[in-house]
């Protein structure tokens, strides 16, 4: 009985995207209000899934033809050709007409069952595919297969920008939006408590169930950021479909000693920043929100989303988004607020350009120690490096702020980038999001918590546009801050001035004599 009651198999990632369409319609939209702005904000989430979609199943199938291709090539390499020992010159026997005295000993002899002399040879194993070569790269990339594959992941990057700017525009008109009615979900909190765990129970126990794809070695592929974190392997959490291109990743019997720990490691660091994002959009929703069914409704939300369970193993989709997050939840004390955003920015340098933003929050109070969190954090990373070992310690803190020449061409580049868009647009695009960055630290003047949400989210969104290793895919960066900023209430009163104490211990202390005496 237990092979069926017990019997679980993750759902194909394109029902996954229907199911969890019908159940955020049917659990978020405002059907008595139906052109607000929490629909539209629904709407976009959705149409984040398709691009998605197209993006992973064109990865997949250029990875199934190298995969395949390898192996063909391994094949033909191991197999000796029988045709090579006969002469040209010399007629095969086929050929020669049979002779008088092997016509007689043919009528002699009866027709026996041959006789095996030896036993037989065990069927050998595949040979192990091979890295391809330059020209064999080459030749695979110009097939047919390879370019439709290649054409359907390019149309998976492009919705995927078309929708991501939509929801740019939106973070940035999102400070102008003083209005903001209470729209709870349309379930109880004991509803949405109960659902958000069962999805979580089943996100993890795909991780702990998946296995690893082995990462390449370290090299410009993996693109700029800390060194130690790209060492840990991607967790697949994707159903295998062999009818649509689908790929055995590597068992954990196949794997090293080394890539089993990595791989543990990775396992683990997944599921607490998975975990950390949970409980800090429901503290979030709780402390600074006044709302405990808004921050369940956040965090069932984000449980939903098909980028989540597709992406729930990525330790560098995760982990800077937990911690950018948990600065937003320990706003109120910028010590501990700088040493998240640190972190963030420490393990992959995108988040630095948070900092005018917050630094200009926290202008009027708490900038100094922000500012010296954010050091310290960055100093004990940079530390860190010295046991990475590869490459020299000054190379890893290159990689680490990503200190490299921004014209790369389109063989060093991965995502859009490599599938027919000039690398040469991606300058432009970066000076526009350094001018952003630094046009909030003057936008909008006053900054309560609610514009630091929106903006940082902002920031993360516009990030995906000129990242050069699959930008437009690490939705997990913004994601956490646009749901809040979707449930957030009006937050005109939190700001640094009046949620800071500004005043300093030994002050504290004397006027505490002063009152005593």
């Amino acid at each position: 009985m237990s092979e069926f009651l017990l019997y679980y198999r993750r759902p194909d990632p394109t029902t996954w995207v229907y199911m969890s369409s019908f159940l955020t319609i049917g659990l978020f939209f405002v059907f008595r209000r139906f052109w607000s702005i929490r629909n539209l904000d629904i709407v976009l989430l959705i149409l984040l899934a398709p691009g998605l979609l197209m993006v992973n199943e064109g990865y997949r199938r250029q990875t199934r033809l190298a995969r395949l291709a390898s192996a063909e090539i391994s094949a033909a390499a191991n197999t000796i050709p029988v045709e090579a020992e006969v002469a040209p010159e010399e007629a095969s026997p086929a050929e020669l007409p049979p002779s008088d005295e092997a016509t007689s000993e043919s009528a002699a002899i009866p027709d026996e069952p041959p006789v095996a002399t030896e036993a037989p040879a065990e069927p050998e194993s595949p040979p192990a595919p091979r890295e391809l070569t330059a020209e064999e790269l080459t030749r695979l990339q110009e097939s047919e297969p390879y370019l439709r594959a290649a054409g359907l992941q390019r149309t998976g990057f492009i919705t995927l920008f078309g929708i991501q700017f939509l929801v740019l525009v939106r973070m940035l008109l999102d400070p102008l939006m003083v209005r903001r009615p209470l729209l709870d979900p349309n379930l109880t909190t004991g509803g949405l408590n109960f659902l958000g765990i069962s999805l979580f129970i089943f996100m993890m126990a795909n991780v702990v169930a998946s296995t690893p794809e082995i990462q390449q070695e370290q090299g410009p592929k993996l693109g700029p950021g800390y060194a130690l974190i790209n060492m840990l392997p991607a967790i697949p959490t994707r159903p295998i479909s062999e009818a649509i291109a689908g790929a055995e990743p590597p068992t954990m019997a196949e794997l090293t000693a080394a890539e089993q720990r990595r791989t543990m490691i990775a396992k683990i660091i997944a599921i607490l920043a998975q975990s950390a994002v949970l409980i800090g959009i429901l503290l979030i929703g709780n402390r600074h929100f006044g709302n405990l069914r808004a921050g369940a409704g956040c965090a069932t939300l984000y449980l939903l989303m098909p980028y989540t369970a597709q992406m729930t193993g990525r330790v560098d989709h995760v982990v800077p988004a937990a911690l950018i997050l948990w600065a937003v939840l320990m706003y109120r004390k910028p010590l501990i607020a700088g040493l998240f955003i640190g972190a963030a920015a420490g393990l992959l340098y995108y988040p630095l350009f948070l900092l005018p933003l917050w630094c200009s929050f926290y202008w009027q109070r708490g900038v100094g120690r922000f500012a010296g969190a954010v050091l310290v954090a960055l100093t004990v990373l940079m530390a860190l490096l010295a046991f990475a070992g590869g490459e020299p310690f000054l190379t890893h803190v290159q990689r680490m702020f990503g200190v490299l020449n921004p014209n790369k061409g389109p063989n060093e580049l991965t995502g859009i980038w490599e599938l027919g868009w000039n690398p040469i647009w991606r300058l432009p695009v970066i000076v526009g999001y350094v001018i952003l960055s630094f046009f909030f630290a003057v936008w909008p003047g006053q900054k309560n918590l609610g514009i630091l949400i929106s903006c940082s989210a902002a920031l993360m969104v516009a990030a995906q546009f000129w990242h050069g290793y699959g930008g437009g895919l690490y939705m997990s960066w913004f994601l956490p801050l646009l749901l809040l900023t979707i449930f957030r209430p009006n937050l005109q009163d939190r700001v640094a001035t009046k949620v800071i104490d500004g005043r300093s211990r030994p002050t504290r202390r004397s006027s505490t004599a002063l009152d005593a005496a």
